[in-house]
C-alpha cells in the first residue's frame, strides 16, 4: 500500500505526463533527487519541498477536491 501512495504522488505531481509515462527520465529525476538530499543543500531542499508538499496538501483538504499539476491531463 505504501508504495502504492508513492507512486501516486508521483502522478499526482504531473510527473508521469510531463515525462510522457517515461521511467528512465523518471528513475533519472529521483536520483537526482537524492543526490541533492545527500548534498550539503539536502537540509534546505528538504524544508522547501516540505512546505511546498504541505501546502498542496492543505489547500487540498480545504477545498476538498485534489490540487493536480498544471497541465495534467484528466486521470482516473
Amino acid at each position: 500500500r505504501h508504495l502504492i501512495e508513492l507512486g501516486g504522488l508521483v502522478d499526482k505531481a504531473g510527473i508521469v505526463d510531463l515525462t510522457n509515462d517515461d521511467r528512465a527520465i523518471i528513475y533519472g529525476a529521483l536520483l537526482s533527487m537524492a543526490n541533492k538530499l545527500r548534498s550539503v543543500q539536502g537540509e534546505h531542499a528538504r524544508t522547501l519541498w516540505a512546505e511546498k508538499g504541505k501546502e498542496v496538501f492543505e489547500a487540498e483538504r480545504k477545498d476538498g477536491a485534489p490540487i493536480v499539476a498544471q497541465g495534467q491531463r484528466g486521470r482516473e
